[in-house]
């Protein structure tokens, strides 16, 4: 098939779809039964292409994220205390609900979010694998430590901390809420998830599918609404006792702020302003492939895209001339079109927000190599030129702050410990990229700087069992493998004695 006959084939899926949609709405799922607002409200949803309807979305509020919580707080002993073998067996049943719906899942993110289909498709399935990863842990996920002293058998054990609050964003959202979703329920707690209001058409079809696959109810609920709404009742409500948060480091805060009266444990996935360090002695034409991807593919719009290139400066002219070349041949276009590489942005105040740094990039002395406007794509939606400003210092705003765009940054560098210097002088630690031939200095370089997670000569793969979080103000918490349980578990602490230890005797003549 080629990629006109595979474009039409897209949009011949979505047709249905979207039909369904218009017709129906979504509305919440609580206790395993669609519903509706309990004010009746609803907003609107448009897709990021052309800005058209694609379905009225409850609005939820306190009383709705009330009566899920009720609902995840009922089903959450039976859950907990289900063997976990069927545990894992219904959660493998919903990666396989996940894996024979992915082309509907696709096509209907691209649609709702504006990302390419190239990168949609393999999203569903990696949300597959998250189950699969995950259920496969359900039966381990309570192991702890043996720990023995001299005269007692010391033992940790873990258990599941109860119902749980989970916000994701509206950035490759399906693939981000199975992220959460799924340790959280291997792990034996319960589920409100709060999909981020730009995005809800993924979370009610996963919402559904899992009901499908026999999840029990009220064992995930799923309230859609604003932020402002329901994101804060949930945050507050006492029957939630841990909250999984994707998205800005000002909404992270705000959410710290919010769960602190009912003493919540919080897990932050937050901002970052990732640097891509280009030594002199590095493969230049993997890390062109490898700069180039992680920050246009996406759109821009991921955390751990490597905003920033730190490029040695006795190479710098060479390697900026290629990479002005790449970008101007990135193609721009519909999200359901196979040649797209980069589509429309989310919603219309992101793109206001993205466009605004082509003002601030030019006011602080920087040069605009590529893009800095707005584009005019097909459906007419919220597209922008991808964009690379040159001439830049380390002190700008647009190598300070998030813009969360295809928007590259380049600053050069002269040696070793000012690349190091500049990755490290932000408010963010999310991520590093590293590319150079010295193994030693990518050691070195690997220990000092300031992030959570780093990759030396690769882009961002990721590994399930692997530790995924950031520093500063890029988060708290780790998720992946054995990590998301130390979140949604707690640790207990058991001690057996031999009998044979002294035990002081008080109150005796």
């Amino acid at each position: 098939m080629d990629k006109t006959d595979a474009f039409k084939a897209h949009r011949d899926r979505a047709a249905p779809l979207l039909a369904t949609l218009q017709r129906d709405g979504i509305g919440h799922l609580i206790d395993g039964h669609i519903v509706p607002s309990a004010s009746g409200e609803t907003f609107e949803t448009r897709s990021p292409i052309d800005n058209a309807v694609l379905a009225r979305v409850a609005r939820g509020g306190a009383d709705d994220i009330d009566k899920a919580a009720q609902a995840a707080q009922r089903a959450f002993k039976p859950w907990r205390d289900m063997p976990a073998t069927q545990r894992k067996t219904i959660l493998h049943k919903v990666a396989d609900a996940i894996e024979a719906r992915a082309d509907d899942i696709a096509v209907l993110e691209c649609i709702d979010t504006g990302q390419a289909h190239r990168f949609m498709a393999k999203a569903a399935l990696r949300a597959a694998e998250n189950f699969r990863f995950f259920a496969d842990k359900c039966a381990a996920a309570r192991d702890g430590l043996s720990t023995p002293g001299d005269e007692h058998w010391n033992i940790s054990t873990r258990v599941p901390i109860g119902p749980v609050g989970v916000i994701t964003p509206w950035n490759t959202p399906f693939m981000l809420s199975t992220w959460k979703i799924a340790p959280a329920l291997a792990a034996g707690c319960t589920v409100v998830h709060k999909p981020a209001e730009w995005s809800p058409v993924t979370a009610d079809l996963l919402s559904r599918l899992a009901k499908e696959a026999g999840l029990p109810d009220g064992v995930l609920n799923t309230v859609h609404g604003i932020g402002e709404e329901a994101g804060k009742a949930l945050t507050e409500h006492p029957a939630i006792k841990a909250i999984a948060f994707v998205g800005e480091t000002s909404t992270g805060a705000a959410i710290m702020a919010q769960g602190a009266k009912t003493l919540k444990r919080v897990h932050f996935e937050l901002g970052g302003k990732n640097p891509v360090i280009v030594f002199d002695d590095a493969d230049m034409a993997r890390a062109l492939d490898a700069v180039v991807f992680m920050i246009y593919s996406l759109n821009g719009e991921r955390c751990t895209s490597s905003s920033r290139l730190l490029i040695q400066a006795n190479v710098a002219e060479r390697f900026i001339e290629q990479l002005i070349a790449r970008v101007r041949a990135l193609k721009v276009g519909h999200p359901l079109d196979p040649a797209t590489e980069v589509g429309p942005l989310i919603h219309q105040r992101h793109l206001d927000k993205v466009c605004s740094y082509f003002a601030i990039a030019k006011a602080d002395g920087a040069q605009i190599a590529v893009g800095g406007a707005a584009y005019n794509g097909p459906g007419g939606g919220h597209y922008v030129q991808p964009t690379l400003v040159i001439g830049a210092r380390a002190d700008m705003r647009v190598a300070q702050e998030e813009v969360f765009g295809p928007f590259l940054t380049v600053i050069p560098f002269a040696d070793e410990a000012e690349a190091i210097a500049i990755a490290n002088a932000t408010e963010y630690g999310l991520t590093g990229y590293v590319w150079t031939g010295d193994m030693g200095r990518a050691l070195r370089v690997a220990d000092a700087l300031d992030a959570g997670m780093i990759w030396l000569n690769s882009e961002n793969v990721r590994h399930l069992p692997t530790p995924f979080g950031g520093m500063k103000n890029s988060g708290i918490g780790r998720d992946g493998g054995d990590y998301s349980f130390e979140f949604y578990m707690e640790t207990k602490h058991v001690s057996l004695a031999r009998g044979t230890h002294k035990i002081q005797r008080l109150g005796v003549a």
